[in-house]
């Protein structure tokens, strides 16, 4: 894609206006905060449109207008800049004293060559399935279970693979950037002294497997998930990678059966399901494993943790369209009890994480 690039000998030197700062002497009053909450939709429906139409791929170092812009993403100046100037509220995007239009932090994730990108999980929060359930929140907390299959006709993924298939490909997409940007931080905080062998559960393509593979170059890794998952496996596990040497690749579902013994089994953001489900995986890996196994639990909590604003809205999400939940500590330390684990540390991985370290007596 065309950038608006910065020509070296006349580019002014532009600091980017901080993102709007809230402090004591600056709260909205109560009935302004509401109403501006009430209007969530418009913040989230202009990140959605931010990214689709590529306006951050499109604005390069150099301050652009409106109309520069709008000529790169094929959209019309004035609504463009409508649309940027409900951005710069937020801190997306900035807007210099000539009205141009520059980066800030928040924006330039939203580019897809950032190595922190959040584009796709950006879109994938946005989807247009999500618009139909959200209104249909009270439903799902008077009964206690997603609405997605009344909506839709459909149970989530059944919907998601047979009538919705680009909304599938931003699922993929989002789950993949999600995974490869937390694997390193997975890699960096588990201590893998005296493990030989390590298996990750629900491991989808194999992202946190291959990152410690990569680190302990003595350590052998199987990988399990659903067969059209695993059959997508990070290139580095396939034949013919650099790991696969090392890696066995099992297709099967783990609230079925977990068909090995290794020294560290991990479960990253899976316990997510219905409590049965949960509760079936957890009694697999106690099968499995033999005394004195390490079990490391990676989740989301919607509590003791920096991003309860997040986390707090994909539980409500996840009730809405799969019945599921995000774990408090103790409810997921109730459910890891119950399966017979015996639960010692906990330990954040980054803003969004926290791994239970367990042993299998």
């Amino acid at each position: 894609m065309t950038t608006v690039s910065p020509t070296p000998d006349t580019t002014p030197v532009v600091t980017p206006p901080p993102a709007p700062q809230v402090d004591a002497a600056h709260t909205p009053p109560p009935a302004m905060r509401l109403r501006e909450l009430a209007f969530g939709a418009a913040c989230a429906a202009a990140v959605r449109a931010a990214a689709r139409l590529g306006i951050a791929d499109a604005l390069g170092e150099k301050p652009a207008s409106a109309p520069e812009l709008a000529l790169i993403v094929d959209a019309e100046p004035a609504p463009l800049r409508r649309l940027l100037r409900a951005l710069c509220c937020y801190g997306i995007f900035g807007e210099t004293a000539d009205g141009k239009f520059v980066h800030t932090e928040m924006s330039r994730l939203l580019r897809e060559d950032d190595p922190n990108s959040l584009r796709y999980i950006a879109l994938w929060c946005t989807e247009p399935w999500t618009w139909e359930v959200w209104p249909r929140l009270d439903d799902a907390v008077r009964s206690g279970t997603s609405v997605f299959p009344e909506t839709f006709g459909k149970g989530f993924f059944d919907y998601l693979h047979q009538d919705a298939g680009e909304s599938a490909q931003v699922f993929n997409r989002a789950m993949t950037t999600s995974s490869v940007q937390s694997a390193q931080d997975v890699a960096g905080l588990l201590d893998l002294t005296g493990v030989s062998s390590v298996a990750d559960i629900g491991g989808g393509q194999g992202h946190v497997l291959a990152s410690l593979l990569e680190k302990h170059p003595s350590v052998h890794g199987t990988l399990l998930d659903l067969p059209g998952v695993v059959a997508r496996a990070d290139a580095r596990l396939r034949d013919g990678g650099g790991l696969a040497d090392r890696v066995r690749i099992v297709a099967g579902d783990c609230r079925e059966d977990i068909p090995f013994e290794v020294d560290l089994y991990i479960i990253k953001n899976i316990l997510e399901w219905d409590d049965e489900s949960t509760a079936r995986t957890l009694a697999n890996v106690v099968a499995a494993a033999r005394p004195g196994a390490r079990v490391v639990i990676i989740e989301n909590l919607v509590d003791d943790t920096p991003s309860m604003r997040f986390t707090t809205a994909m539980d409500l999400l996840l009730l809405l369209n799969v019945g599921g939940a995000k774990h408090t500590r103790e409810s997921l330390v109730g459910r890891m009890t119950d399966a017979g684990l015996r639960v010692g540390e906990v330990h954040p991985v980054n803003a969004y994480l926290h791994a239970f370290e367990c042993v299998v007596p």
